[in-house]
């Protein structure tokens, strides 16, 4: 071979360029490529149907090759227990025939055997002390084999054909040595053949499992990109899309019924704080409107410091009744956040409708309006007071507000077994059934209740507070009025609250 010498070295022709690693690296960059200290994997791979469907194909595969094995291991060892066994019977009935009649009745019985072996998978070898067959089918005693009592499985010639034989070795009285076998050639082969089925058998199965994991891969990619694609619609700002149910009952139908369930719920307080919304604009810009009227009026016409006064109080009074509204709001929000929760105790709600009884039948008196009240010794619940006193007062400041005059409002407190029962009732327009269910919405004013003084969040207020125990506000007809019952859950005996 001929050596370069120094002048033989390699120089870059004309249109060369010095190898550039940022270059390199820069091909490098797209998704599933390697980059130095950083590997991002291709979306297949970050496919979580994919991490899905190869668990399963994992398991599938796993649970069916220690199938596989245990029936090739079972397979295998029950046929050499086979020969064990047959080789084991063997010598003992030649063992009964050396002990019953000698050399001369063994070497009988050999030749007896030999013949009469159909399978022509016997094999018996029976020298003396130098090693000259005396009966047998082989030639002569296997090279590296004692006669030690033990087992061996060997390679032998029989009729000039190469064999494979499993024999076991016996020393006998007198210097004579026996060997008695089979040949497992023919189940050597079986073995092969049952080890090349179990590799097909497993070739199979991996493409079965490799065809499941696809199909579940599919699966939960449809019914994840359903689930994706509504989120997105919603996200969005569609709040119309729902999730297709299939029908089939499944878990997969189940979430979608919860994320539909969620998105309905999600709908109806996007709903709501429109509503709410709107109601507030509407409800505040009258005594907003109202109170900047009756500035400008004074500041233009008023006569003096009395006018002046005069319009600002009326003005903060339209204030004070703004101001109302949002606290009215503020602790619906924090009833219904149920912050307050924690600070429940036992309350007696006899004395509270005592009170309440002593201070609204003083008001219906002046306006002329019966009062009645009616309540047992002893109305134990677990709540908040002033909460469950808020909302019953706002259930009579109803009853007094659309009584007229000569009408009738009672009060009434019933033990009802596991729950007591508020009962609120007057003789005023009532609420057509119809409302019922929108009445106790934020700022939703009936068509009775147009003209009158409020801000529709009475009801809801009370609402609120049933619901934080726990309890409900149903509305009724009282024939002629309307009649509230607002049922909580009465204290359970030894409650700690």
């Amino acid at each position: 071979m001929r050596e370069a010498g120094p002048a033989a070295t390699l120089a870059p022709g004309p249109r060369a360029r010095p190898w550039r690693p940022r270059r390199f690296f820069h091909r490098l960059r797209s998704p599933g490529h390697w980059l130095p200290g950083r590997w991002t994997p291709p979306a297949l791979l970050r496919s979580a149907g994919l991490r899905f469907a190869g668990l399963y194909a994992a398991l599938f595969g796993l649970s069916a090759l220690a199938l596989v094995f245990f029936l090739w291991w079972d397979t295998a060892a029950l046929l050499d227990r086979q020969v064990d066994a047959s080789i084991h019977a063997d010598a003992e009935g030649l063992n009964e025939r050396w002990q019953a009649g000698g050399l001369p009745a063994l070497i009988v019985t050999i030749r007896d055997r030999l013949v009469e072996n159909v399978d022509d998978d016997a094999i018996y070898l029976l020298v003396d002390t130098g090693g000259h067959r005396l009966a047998g089918n082989l030639d002569r005693w296997p090279p590296g084999v004692a006669a030690n009592d033990d087992w061996y499985e060997l390679p032998i010639v029989r009729d000039n054909i190469r064999s494979l034989a499993r024999v076991h070795t016996f020393d006998l009285p007198g210097g004579f040595h026996l060997l008695v076998g089979r040949d497992v050639e023919a189940r050597v082969r079986l073995r092969h053949v049952l080890t090349d089925a179990l590799l097909w058998a497993l070739l199979v199965i991996a493409g079965l499992g490799g065809a499941g994991a696809l199909l579940v891969r599919s699966v939960l990619q449809n019914t994840l990109a359903d689930i994706s694609r509504t989120t997105a619609a919603i996200g969005a700002g569609d709040l119309s899309r729902r999730v297709r149910i299939a029908g089939r009952g499944d878990e997969f139908d189940h979430l979608a019924e919860t994320i539909n369930d969620m998105l309905e719920r999600i709908g109806r307080l996007m709903d709501g704080v429109r509503e709410v919304s709107n109601a507030i604009a509407h409800d505040l810009r009258t005594p907003i409107t109202r109170a900047r009227a009756r500035l400008e009026d004074a500041l233009a016409h008023a006569a003096g410091d009395a006018d002046l006064r005069a319009a600002i109080e009326r003005a903060e009074a339209d204030l004070d009744g703004i101001v109302a509204i949002f606290q009215a709001i503020l602790r619906i929000a924090e009833i219904e956040a149920g912050a307050r929760r924690s600070a429940f105790a036992a309350v007696d709600l006899a004395p509270l409708l005592a009170d309440l009884a002593e201070f609204y039948g003083a008001v219906a008196e002046e306006r002329g309006i019966a009062f009645a009240s009616r309540s047992p010794a002893r109305l134990l619940v677990a709540g908040d007071r002033d909460m469950i006193q808020q909302a019953v007062a706002n259930l009579l400041d109803n009853a007094l507000k659309f009584s007229p005059p000569g009408g009738e409002i009672s009060l009434i407190g019933e033990n009802g077994g596991d729950s007591v029962r508020i009962i609120v009732s007057d003789q005023g327009p009532g609420i057509p059934e119809a409302e019922r269910r929108h009445v106790v919405e934020r700022f939703y004013r009936g068509e009775s209740a147009r003209n009158t003084p409020g801000s529709g969040l009475g009801l809801a207020l009370a609402v609120a507070v049933a619901q934080l125990h726990d309890g409900t506000l149903t509305l009724g007809d009282n024939a002629p009025g309307l009649r509230a019952i607002l049922t909580l859950p009465a204290r359970r005996a030894g409650s700690d609250v």
